[in-house]
């Protein structure tokens, strides 16, 4: 039987992607969409490419929590700060995981980054689940190993990451059009950034409750979507990178969606790996004149950095196998 789906935001990058993975999901069944702009209007308008799909026969709604109540779970892919008076409206039965950021760290929810210790057992007896930011997912996924295993301390972290424009969203305005951030990388909100909080508390937990402090440098490139993040670490003591590699290999040894890999001449990874797939790929260097560990992480940041991972969480919630759906490889460059 499958899982009767609704899902807000359709007609943003996010929900656009919950949509084509929730298409081709044998157990997920999409019978609500709702967004803004967009009211009324049937899907196969929207995306011509469900003209000869059932899809496209549903109508964008209103979001009206009060019209969830038949459904099994609610894809929340709403800009932060507008998701949490609606879905505190959503009736208890119906599972909710929420793209957004505006239930991350916040009690009743659970946080969804599911290759954390204890996320999954987590995630699986929860009914409201909070997305993790494609920021954090892709440094907390880089970090996690070092973190937990007590090989790096956990303040003075530095992250210094490189995200695509999709990742502003479609609502994100004039300052991400073609022409302003073409032939352009920008630093930005290097001193308030909202994901800081939620990658400190992140870490804390796997630090066993030590505080956590991270120096987080976040920058638009000119490519549509992809995530980079190059992170610094101080040891705790004197490694090789063979050593962490090794670590992070075991960490990571039963994880259908975390690729670890070793850098080649200088080289680590390409944004382009995981495009358009759940896959995460993670490098580890130790940078010999300073001792500092280098953790590195990619994925897509609509794919592990949104709907993947909140598909991921789905199964999880639902009782389905974590990998059903998402076994799709990355786009070729």
């Amino acid at each position: 039987m499958s899982v009767r789906v609704g899902i807000t935001g359709v007609s943003g990058y996010g929900g656009r992607e919950l949509l084509r993975l929730c298409a081709g999901h044998p157990g997920m069944e999409v019978v609500y969409v709702c967004g803004d702009s967009t009211v009324g209007q049937r899907l196969d308008v929207l995306l011509p490419a469900l003209a000869a799909h059932p899809l496209g026969q549903l109508v964008v709604q209103r979001f009206d929590p009060a019209e969830t109540s038949g459904l099994d779970l609610l894809f929340a892919s709403l800009p932060t700060g507008e998701s949490r008076e609606p879905l505190s409206q959503v009736p208890p039965e119906v599972k909710v995981v929420d793209v957004g950021g505006d239930h991350r760290f916040v009690d009743g929810w659970t946080y969804g980054l599911t290759e954390l210790p204890g996320a999954r057992r987590e995630i699986a007896g929860s009914r409201r689940v909070a997305d993790p930011g494609c920021y954090p997912a892709t440094s907390l996924l880089a970090l996690a190993p070092l973190v937990a295993n007590g090989l790096i301390e956990p303040q003075g972290i530095v992250i210094d990451a490189k995200s695509g424009v999709s990742g502003a969203g479609r609502g994100g305005g004039g300052a991400f059009g073609y022409a302003e951030t073409n032939e352009d990388v920008a630093p930005y909100k290097l001193l308030q950034h909202d994901h800081v909080p939620e990658i400190q508390a992140a870490l804390s937990h796997l630090a066993g409750g030590r505080p956590a402090s991270v120096a987080f440098s976040p920058h638009l490139v000119p490519m549509t979507r992809g995530l980079l993040a190059t992170c610094y670490g101080r040891p705790t003591r004197p490694l090789t990178t063979e050593e962490v590699l090794a670590v992070a290999r075991q960490f990571y040894r039963d994880e259908p969606f975390v690729r670890v890999v070793e850098t080649a001449n200088g080289t680590a990874m390409h944004s382009k790996w995981p495009s358009g797939s759940n896959l995460a790929f993670v490098s580890y260097v130790v940078n010999p004149p300073t001792g500092l560990v280098v953790a590195l992480g990619t994925t897509d940041n609509l794919g592990k950095g949104a709907a993947g991972q909140a598909v991921q969480n789905a199964n999880v919630m639902t009782g389905q196998p974590e990998t059903t759906g998402l076994h799709g490889l990355p786009l070729s460059p």
